[in-house]
């Protein structure tokens, strides 16, 4: 069984997120010749404040 664990910063609407887990089960899938429905994704958010880039907080950075 392929499990997928992604990170992500807070943010992302339910829909972006339905659709991450669509497109990554589906490229598991695809290049594991795995079967979709044994693929598991695991999406984990982090708040801004818990992530560095570049010595900063995320949460301090711009867009």
């Amino acid at each position: 069984m392929p499990i997928a664990q992604l990170y992500i910063l807070e943010g992302r609407t339910d829909e972006q997120k339905e659709t991450l887990i669509h497109e990554v089960s589906e490229a598991m899938s695809r290049s594991l010749d795995a079967p979709i429905e044994r693929v598991r994704v695991i999406i984990t958010e982090m708040p801004k404040n818990h992530f560095g880039i570049g010595g900063e907080s995320a949460s301090k950075l711009k867009r």
